[in-house]
């Protein structure tokens, strides 16, 4: 379904004359067909889940904010802006971010399915949470989160 979409906002795109944005949807397209092939490759079924494919738009959102990052330290503005906008069109398709509140929430659930007490069960707490909020927040918070919550 989310790859259906990401085709119909291409063939929208393509009749509006929109090349920037087409192109960018061309690339998510064909990053989620690498991963089809290289999941074939290992003898699984090729078609990827919804969360799959959100897994692999999160991984472009990533880079795309690296590199937003890194142009801009290099005083490359122009190039920070084309990632930016890339960025924004990639968010786009994916779910919204949870705000800080819904996340703790969620690692208060981890901590208490894990029975985490210490330093020593940040992993096995990270491990519960990331569970329930991939795709919808960044590990760095979740991280913080945790350790906050668990030193």
């Amino acid at each position: 379904m989310l790859q259906q979409k990401i085709s119909d906002s291409l063939k929208e795109f393509l009749k509006a004359g929109k090349s920037f944005e087409a192109g960018v949807l061309r690339m998510l397209l064909s990053v989620v067909h690498n991963k089809e092939i290289e999941k074939r490759g290992k003898g699984l079924e090729p078609a990827l889940s919804e969360e799959e494919i959100t897994e692999v738009l999160a991984k472009e959102a990533k880079k795309r904010k690296e590199a937003v990052e890194i142009y801009s330290k290099a005083g490359r503005d122009n190039l920070a802006e084309k990632e930016a906008e890339e960025l924004k069109i990639v968010k786009f398709y994916l779910p919204p971010e949870l705000n800080r509140e819904e996340i703790e929430k969620a690692v208060e659930r981890a901590v208490k399915k894990t029975g985490a007490s210490g330093p020593k069960d940040i992993g096995k707490a990270m491990g519960e949470a990331m569970k329930e909020l991939k795709g919808r927040a960044e590990a760095g918070t979740v991280s913080e989160i945790v350790r906050k919550k668990l030193e």
